[in-house]
């Protein structure tokens, strides 16, 4: 059985880990650097930061704050936020990323995904999606989950993924902070449509969340979450061990 990944999530917001609910009324939580090191330090498999207003805002990335994370953790790095194209995407590997994670970008130039592979291969690329139900279809959003795109999302992902993307970040808007579980439905109709790993993000409240998700839905590679390690409602080594007690592979 394939090793199931845990990963917590860095919003980063002005220089500072920030956290919503439903994308909305985000509050400040810690430093991103203090508490990479902290992930890093306790049992994290990768860590992804989103510079969650660069797209948004039309700016690049906060490329020193990145830099400092980098240094400090000895996991691989996913790093996502204003990258517009393959230089965008060499600026933050140049600063320690191991992999750039695209969400509005690929939607205002879907080659984006065509080219970063070329250069640096699928393993490097991962499409990050923002979805939400909007009359009984999965949507996709963009700039944070304020604009609706109107395109359906697993077409867009199933496209992504042929032009080069090698792995899939689902976040559902629905669920997002909610804490209520992952949305498993959303999550199947991924898993279904594609054959790289997909990544499970938003609405994990607890332990048991994270069991169910990788029982009901075994094609899911990893469970990613913000809040729930970053107040510490969950502390990953306990997780961890709860997962291989339910026959769930993890790394110790």
């Amino acid at each position: 059985m394939i090793t199931k990944r845990i990963i917590p999530c860095l919003d980063v917001r002005d220089g500072r880990v920030v956290k919503g609910t439903n994308f909305m009324g985000l509050r400040d939580v810690s430093s991103p650097v203090e508490l990479a090191r902290y992930y890093s330090d306790n049992g994290a498999d990768e860590l992804v930061f989103y510079d969650i207003t660069a797209s948004a805002e039309g700016r690049g990335l906060f490329t020193d704050i990145l830099t400092e994370v980098a240094r400090t953790i000895f996991i691989p790095l996913t790093v996502g936020g204003g990258i517009n194209t393959v230089e965008d995407c060499d600026r933050v590997l140049k600063c320690g990323a191991d992999k750039v994670s695209v969400n509005s970008g690929a939607i205002r130039n879907p080659e984006l995904i065509r080219q970063a592979a070329n250069r640096y291969g699928d393993q490097c690329v991962v499409l990050s999606v923002d979805i939400k139900r909007v009359d009984g279809s999965f949507r996709v959003f963009a700039k944070g989950g304020r604009e609706d795109t109107g395109m359906e999302a697993i077409a867009w992902i199933r496209r992504c993924v042929g032009m080069g993307a090698g792995e899939v970040v689902v976040n559902s808007i629905d669920t997002d902070g909610v804490k209520g579980g992952f949305d498993l439905e959303m999550l199947d109709a991924v898993c279904r449509a594609v054959r790289v790993p997909v990544i499970a993000s938003g609405g994990a409240g607890c332990t048991e969340d994270f069991v169910r998700l990788f029982r009901t839905l075994p094609a899911v590679d990893a469970g990613l979450a913000a809040s729930v390690f970053h107040f510490g409602e969950i502390r990953i080594p306990e997780l961890k061990e709860e997962l291989r007690k339910n026959s769930i592979t993890v790394r110790i």
